[in-house]
């Protein structure tokens, strides 16, 4: 009964996120809004927001191995297999703004992110591996500066949406409303039944969140990447996955650390060390062999580090 109730909420967070998604592209569009912002922010934002349910509801229930460990996953999942499967399926290209802007500051965002959070492991600063509170309000400081630096360089070609699917006012409004329920009823059900299902198995809290919750909450990032792959729309697949991985990073754990400081004690120098990883092998990507693309053997090699990494966590066991 609770892996049944542990898919049927994973099923409620991924309409959820659909819906929400739908109806706030929508919307923006009505505003005006060029493609590029509605990718990185609306598309971003809704491909997190399982995430953000379920590392919310982790701190509210005082459980931060959920919590962190399923931002830490998914970053993790979002970069080296996604995109790495997205890569195979076809070369991801990148334009000179991911490799000066996009991708430096989702690697800044990393180091940021594990600075704060495991000072004491990384650099001995004798203080407790955690995010307290005031921290958290940093991130979240961070997050706002990096969405309005994301609509001031915005080109303001909204016609470039014009031929795209656009609801009603009342229906989109009516999507953005059942996407939030749906997410939080859903994340609530998935949270719950997961951390049942961890003790039943007898693993750790964080073991579940880095591997179960994080590939099932970032199913949102896997589907809209590899049908944009599919749609040869790689840039869209890519924009994504770095709009996700800084959300994750900066608006999720900031806002759960205002809720209740989270310890990053259960995380290891191996889980800081391929989350560092995973976004450094963008940045060596990027300027690197063709410079213009991700290519399909790069993305052959994130996925083989993906694969080294749960193997050495199933080893944990």
């Amino acid at each position: 009964m609770t892996v049944i109730l542990l898919l049927v909420g994973l099923g409620l967070i991924v309409l959820g996120a659909d819906w929400l998604v739908d109806g706030a592209s929508s919307v923006a569009r009505r505003a005006g809004v060029s493609e590029f912002v509605i990718g990185l922010t609306i598309v971003g934002f809704g491909t997190s927001c399982p995430e953000l349910v379920v590392s919310l509801t982790g701190a509210i229930e005082g459980n931060a191995d959920i919590s962190v460990g399923n931002v830490v996953g998914s970053n993790i999942f979002n970069t080296l297999f996604i995109l790495g499967l997205t890569a195979l399926i076809l070369p991801v290209s990148m334009k000179d703004k991911n490799r000066r802007r996009d991708i430096p500051i989702c690697l800044a965002v990393t180091l940021v992110l594990l600075g704060l959070g495991m000072a004491d492991s990384l650099l001995g600063t004798g203080r407790p591996d955690m995010l307290s509170r005031w921290e958290g309000v940093l991130l979240l400081l961070l997050f706002a500066g990096y969405l309005f630096y994301c609509f001031k360089t915005d080109g303001g070609n909204a016609e470039e949406t014009s031929g795209q699917k656009q609801f009603p006012l009342w229906k989109a409004i009516g999507l953005i409303a059942l996407g939030l329920a749906g997410l939080i009823f859903g994340g609530n059900l998935f949270v719950d039944n997961a951390t049942d299902l961890a003790r039943q198995l007898g693993v750790s809290d964080k073991f579940i969140a880095v591997t179960i919750l994080a590939g099932g909450t970032s199913l949102p990032e896997l589907a809209t990447s590899v049908v944009a792959a599919a749609k040869g729309k790689d840039q869209l697949a890519l924009g994504n996955i770095l709009g996700s991985n800084v959300f994750n990073a900066l608006l999720i754990l900031g806002a759960a650390s205002v809720i209740t400081p989270l310890s990053f004690a259960s995380m290891t120098f191996v889980d800081a060390s391929i989350l560092i990883a995973s976004a450094l092998l963008l940045l060596i990507w990027a300027y690197t062999g063709r410079k213009n693309r991700i290519d399909r053997w790069e993305g052959a090699v994130m996925l083989l580090c993906f694969i080294a990494y749960y193997i050495f966590l199933f080893n944990r066991l």
